[in-house]
């Protein structure tokens, strides 16, 4: 074990954040802290590193061992180079190489009676230099900040220059260059385009000490944790598996949960209609009786409801006009800005019912075509064609439309005054506010929160083609699964833009990559996008640039193929779903059998148990011989039920 946290405890003011919060980590593994805005994930991560004091518990970290910590935001200013910092991290090594090199130097003038000793003492410094990966180290801070989307002509800019974004990625290349015992990383995805986070999720995999991080990047952490920490409602809670597993586990424990606290409340109420029937009857033997069953009943530890924040909030998304088949045909679009070219020639199409993911590096566009498509850019050149009916609901963080001296309540009440109260309160806890929250100032908020509004706002209008800008940005993690949710079952068109590579996972139909200037068509999901990037860039690669030659807006054979390809995926993930329907249709039927056979049993043991019958030899071996037959049909249907729940986990 390499780091433990006991009975962690922490308040502010009244308001309880820990309580009694206990986990750990052994060497080399990887886990993630986890929960909704607000849980204590962050202090959690102060506590440990000891810029926050607990009020009560004890952090243990093993003896000798290194720990590194990435914070949500970093200060860095002054004149050193993005390079010149992030080497600084290698200034014992740096040391030691200069070291050498002085006692290279000045060798030959050792006298003799000292030499052995000098000689001693530089090998054991050579041993420690190769032992630190002296040799390599230069490369190895190139690497790394190649790898968090840094070129090498960036790497002399100075840090007064960077953006925020910027900063954190260098304070990250500085942690990681130092390779310490315990990485600890708050939200170490943010400002990272795709490809960056690729790279990173390689890095932490295969990295040999430990890493404790805080994501709500749920396809990152599905890559490297193997281990989940819940804070949920004030308590932590581990998981083993990554957070796919954690998330399946953790619907089988609430579950259970909520089977226990129904059952305890079947059994309450039982006890409450017994105690009132006894009271009823005005005896004094039946009141001793109900006196007797009330003690027992207030002494018993009742279960609380097990609740998961936002777990009832729906979000239902129904366009007010249906849009004709065809939603946008765009051809030929072109945009620079002054001397760099973002794309040109770019041709692609949108149909009803699809939701359509633009991917690509920062930087290549994509928000740009966004503008363009919905008239705030002009493009170079280029047309845009809308279909019939086509009415477009857009969520740009930079140009949202809010009434500063409105409250949120009001915003959206006056945008949508056919919900009720609880309606609008449920749209804006799905957007993380909650309480007094939707009383607060539009004008009051900050630039995330009104992102968040806007959001609200949009997925309540009434428009049947949806373009949203990283509308992930900013919401937990339960946020984005009730918004996930909501795109999945919208009977609109959805254009979307996000690094969220687990929200693209759960919502796309179709990915268009926006590489080396063009589009690229991928007929899928996420998934589907990896399997099949390298053979679609390499085509891309291959073919000359003429116009007919691109993969690009179903004019290519290559996009043909694709296309083929992902029809026959299409046909085999149908054919998988109505397996998947077969065996659960089988295993609810032997289930209701089961639940049948067991109610008989449960009828002829009481009918067995009666004095009349058990006088009569014929009847009670009629139905002794039909409980023996129910035992054997319940053995297979026992037998049957565990092989088809095991058939179940493969889908």
């Amino acid at each position: 074990m390499i780091l433990s946290c006991q009975n962690i405890k922490k308040s502010f003011g009244v308001k309880d954040v820990l309580i009694d919060a206990s986990f750990h980590l052994e060497e080399h593994e990887k886990a993630a802290i986890v929960g909704i805005n607000g849980a204590g994930k962050s202090t959690l991560l102060k506590i440990i590193m000891q810029e926050l004091a607990p009020d009560d518990g004890i952090v243990t970290i093993a003896k000798g061992k290194t720990i590194g910590y990435l914070a949500q935001n970093q200060d860095l200013d002054g004149n050193q180079t993005i390079y010149e910092e992030v080497l600084a991290a290698k200034q014992p090594v740096i040391d030691m190489e200069q070291e050498i090199r002085r006692m290279e130097a000045c060798m030959d003038d050792v006298p003799e009676q000292e030499l052995d000793t000098f000689m001693d003492k530089y090998h054991k410094l050579v041993h420690q230099f190769e032992l630190s990966d002296g040799y390599t180290y230069q490369s190895e801070v190139t690497g790394v900040l190649t790898g968090l989307g840094f070129t090498e002509a960036e790497f002399d800019k100075k840090q007064k220059e960077l953006s925020g974004g910027q900063k954190t990625r260098v304070a990250l290349g500085r942690l990681l260059v130092t390779n310490p015992d315990i990485l600890l990383l708050d939200e170490p995805t943010n400002h990272l385009d795709m490809e960056s986070i690729q790279w990173l999720e390689g890095y932490l995999s295969n990295y040999k000490g430990a890493v404790l991080l805080v994501s709500h990047d749920r396809y990152f952490m599905d890559k490297i944790v193997t281990k989940v920490i819940e804070v949920f409602q004030h308590h932590v809670y581990s998981y083993l598996g990554n957070y796919t597993a954690y998330a399946h586990k953790k619907a089988k424990v609430r579950e259970a949960q909520l089977h226990a606290y129904y059952n305890q409340q079947r059994e309450i109420k039982h006890d409450e209609e017994v105690i009132a029937r006894l009271k009823s009857f005005n005896r004094e033997k039946s009141i001793r009786r109900a006196e007797s069953r009330e003690k027992l009943l207030e002494k018993r530890e009742r279960l609380d409801k097990p609740v998961d924040d936002n777990t009832d909030i729906h979000i239902s998304l129904v366009p007010a006009v249906t849009s004709g088949n065809d939603v946008i045909h765009v051809t030929g679009l072109a945009k620079s800005f002054g001397s760099l070219a973002l794309f040109s020639d770019v041709d692609f199409s949108i149909y009803r019912g699809e939701r359509v993911a633009l991917i690509g590096n920062n930087g290549t566009g994509k928000t740009t075509i966004l503008k363009i498509v919905n008239d705030v850019l002009q493009a170079d050149a280029g047309e845009i064609a809308l279909g019939t009916n086509v009415h477009i609901g857009y969520y740009d963080q930079e140009h949202q439309v809010l009434h500063k001296e409105k409250t949120l309540f009001e915003e959206i009440a006056d945008e949508r005054p056919d919900l009720t109260n609880t309606q609008i309160r449920n749209v804006l806890a799905a957007f993380l506010f909650t309480n007094d929250d939707v009383f607060k100032r539009i004008g009051d908020l900050s630039g995330g929160e009104c992102g968040r509004v806007s959001l609200a706002k949009l997925m309540l209008s009434e428009a049947n083609f949806l373009i949203l800008d990283e509308p992930t940005n900013h919401l937990d993690i339960t946020s984005k699964e009730i918004l996930e949710n909501a795109l999945v079952h919208y009977e609109g068109t959805v254009f979307f833009v996000s690094h969220d590579r687990y929200f693209i996972n759960k919502t796309a139909t179709r990915i268009l990559d926006l590489h080396e200037h063009q589009i690229l068509n991928y007929i899928g999901n996420y998934d589907y996008y990896l399997e099949k990037k390298d053979l679609m860039r390499s085509n891309l690669t291959r073919n000359t640039f003429g116009k007919s030659d691109l993969p690009i807006g179903g004019q290519t054979s290559n996009l043909q193929q694709q296309e083929t390809l992902g029809k026959e995926q299409w046909k085999q993930q149908k054919a998988k779903q109505a397996a998947k329907r077969k065996i659960e249709n089988e295993l609810q039927k032997a289930e209701k059998k089961i639940e049948q056979l067991e109610t008989e049993k449960s009828e002829l043991e009481e009918e067995m148990t009666k004095p009349e019958v058990a006088v009569i030899s014929a009847k009670v071996i009629k139905l002794h011989t039909r409980m023996q037959q129910i035992e054997l049909e319940l053995e297979g249907l026992y037998e049957q039920w565990e092989t088809l729940s095991t058939q179940l986990l493969l889908y």
